[in-house]
Parts: C-alpha cells; structure tokens; sequence
C-alpha cells in the first residue's frame, strides 16, 4: 500500500492554539502533523508507556523541550528521538511545522 499525504497543503495554522493532523495510524506505528504559530507549544509530557517517538522539523525554528527544563534549538531537518516514556515538547519561534512519528501507537 502506497499513501501520499500532502501535509502542507492538509493542515493549516491556528492563530488561538496548534493544529494537529493525524497523517497515519496502525497497530505499528502514528504520524502527526503539529503546525504551531510563533509562540505556540506543546508543553512537556511523558508517555507511561514503552515505545519510541521521532520529532522531525518539517519549516520554521523552535525548541524541543526536555526533563529539567532542557531547550535544545529546532531547525529545519533537525530529528529528535526518544523513549516516550521521557518529558518531551515543543515550542515554535516561529511559525512552526513538525512531524511526529511514535511507535508503537498511543
């Protein structure tokens, strides 16, 4: 099975709070799309599940956040991985894309 998902051009922005677009869902794996205006994040959460979960910077500049207030700069390219079980988040700078992939589905 081939699928194509245009994501530019299926999720948009929301100037009151982040978008997000569920791109793909099995039983092996999820893929969001989170479009955040600048300003916008998503606070820094945990999983108490086993698993693992990719962040992937589609446009824009940001910070993925981390357990004792980490700031760790996000660019285009830029990949984040990590167990999901481990506080995670985002915050957008500006206008901000991303992609996230978590395995296996929560």
């Amino acid at each position: 099975m081939l699928k194509k998902i245009a994501v530019f051009e299926e999720n948009d922005f929301n100037e009151k709070q982040f978008k997000r677009l569920i791109v793909h869902e099995s039983p092996y794996f999820k893929v969001i799309n989170f479009n955040f205006k600048a300003g916008q994040e998503l606070p820094i959460h945990s999983h108490d599940i086993e698993g693992q979960l990719s962040i992937t910077i589609l446009s824009g500049t940001g910070e993925f956040l981390g357990k004792d207030n980490a700031r760790i700069p996000a660019t285009p390219g830029d990949v984040l991985i990590s167990d999901i079980s481990e506080p995670h988040g985002i915050h957008a700078e500006t206008d901000l894309r991303v992609l996230v992939t978590i395995a296996p589905p929560i």
